[in-house]
C-alpha cells in the first residue's frame, strides 16, 4: 500500500468517526432508531478504515492524527450545527489539539 493509499484510508476513518459521533447527537439518548442504528455502523468502518491506514502508518501517528482531528472537528461541528458555546478557552483547546496532532507528526521526522 502506497503512503498516499493509508492516508486516504485515514482520512476515510476520520469522516466516518465523526459520522458516527454526529449520529450519537442526533439519537437521541438511543430514542431514533436510524441515528442509532447508524452509530456503530459508522463506527465499526472507521475502525476497518483506520486499520488499513496502520498498514503504512505508525501507529502513534495514525491514532493522533485520528483522534486529534476528529475531535477538533467534532467540536467545529458542534459549534456550527448544534449551536454549542464557542469560548475563547475552547478555540485555545481546539488549536492546542491541532498543534499536537502536527508535532507529533513532525517529531516522526525529527532525530531526537
Amino acid at each position: 500500500m502506497s503512503l498516499a493509499a493509508a492516508w486516504a484510508w485515514l482520512a476515510a476513518a476520520i469522516f466516518l468517526e465523526v459520522s458516527g459521533t454526529m449520529c450519537m447527537k442526533l439519537a437521541e439518548s438511543f430514542t431514533r432508531l436510524l441515528p442509532s442504528i447508524l452509530i456503530f455502523v459508522f463506527y465499526g468502518c472507521s475502525m476497518a478504515a483506520v486499520t488499513m491506514a496502520l498498514k503504512r502508518l505508525d501507529l502513534g501517528i495514525a491514532y493522533a492524527v485520528w483522534a486529534g482531528v476528529g475531535t477538533a472537528i467534532v467540536a467545529a461541528i458542534g459549534i456550527l450545527f448544534f449551536k454549542e458555546p464557542a469560548s475563547t478557552l475552547k478555540m485555545i483547546a481546539i488549536m492546542l489539539i491541532i498543534t499536537g496532532v502536527i508535532m507529533l507528526h513532525l517529531s516522526r521526522t525529527s532525530t531526537a
